[in-house]
């Protein structure tokens, strides 16, 4: 039988679940469906939507400049994720030994994820700037590859930092016995990373490199703050293409396409949540059997 405070739980259990269930529904469900019907609608206010079907959409793919966009995106995310999870699992391995100033320096790494974006974004863009310039190259407003690199360059910066905590938890996790049994069996402190701890530590890596991927394909505040997209969209990702086609192109069709392009970008984020997530349970249970 149930217990009293079994009973408790279930008779309340409701008052608990509804103001969250509410604010859940208002603040993202509602909103979510309204912007899938409004992508297939033509519109400039919620009012005033007429349903034109696939219309947008086409539009959508048929843009060159969403296209280039998306590829940037690609391009962009793919060195992120490989440099910032390097770099940061490099310096959690370090960070994890026994030396000085370890407290020091993962509060220093991990400052600059504290910062803004958009001040982030404003503080490269006269840092590289003035680099440039010095070396006689054109500035970002003039330079794409320049602006490719100076986004990586400012989000290795900012996330390897929040990256490498994880990491330094994860191999701390791992019980001590298991890399002084390796090292009595004559293992040397490389091949007791490779071969012991790192598949051990898959999780840790699927959850790092979510977390960069998605930061990649959702990032927005820097890009408009490095370099705007400039020069002529050529360092123009996903997230700044949508909002540009919202308030800088005026018409009565682009909203409409807009919103189009927002929910392809969701669909794109959502498909690489479900690779995450089946590939980590895969994994999780292949070292469970």
């Amino acid at each position: 039988m149930a217990t009293r405070n079994e009973l408790i739980k279930k008779r309340y259990f409701v008052f608990f679940v509804l103001p969250l269930l509410a604010a859940f529904t208002v603040g993202f469900i509602i909103p979510f469906i309204e912007g899938v019907w409004l992508s297939f609608c033509r519109f400039t206010v919620i009012d005033n939507a007429s349903f034109t079907g696939i219309k947008n959409y086409i539009s959508a793919f048929g843009d060159k400049g969403f296209r280039a966009a998306l590829w940037f995106t690609v391009k962009t995310a793919l060195v992120m994720v490989l440099l910032i999870n390097t770099a940061g699992f490099v310096f959690a391995v370090i960070l994890t030994r026994e030396i000085k100033g370890t407290a020091v320096f993962r509060t220093v790494l991990f400052m600059p994820n504290l910062i803004g974006g958009i001040v982030l974004g404003y503080i490269w863009q006269i840092i590289i700037n003035y680099v440039l310039s010095v070396v006689g190259a054109p500035l970002l407003a003039l330079n794409s590859t320049a602006g490719y690199w100076g986004i990586i360059i400012l989000m290795c910066w900012q996330q390897i930092g929040y990256v490498m905590i994880i990491y330094i938890a994860a191999l701390q996790s791992i019980p001590d016995e298991m890399s002084e049994a390796a090292q009595i069996d004559g293992a040397t402190y490389l091949q007791t990373l490779f071969k012991i701890k790192l598949p051990m530590l898959f999780s840790s890596i699927m959850i790092c490199v979510f977390i960069t991927l998605t930061n990649a394909f959702k990032l927005f505040d820097q890009n408009l703050a490095l370099t705007s997209g400039e020069p002529a969209h050529a360092t123009e990702m996903l997230a700044l293409n949508i909002y540009n086609n919202f308030y800088a192109r005026p018409g009565l069709m682009w909203r409409g396409i807009g919103q189009a392009k927002a929910v392809i970008f969701c669909i794109i984020v959502v498909m690489i949540a479900c690779a995450q997530f089946r590939l980590t349970k895969e994994k999780d249970g292949e070292y469970n059997e």
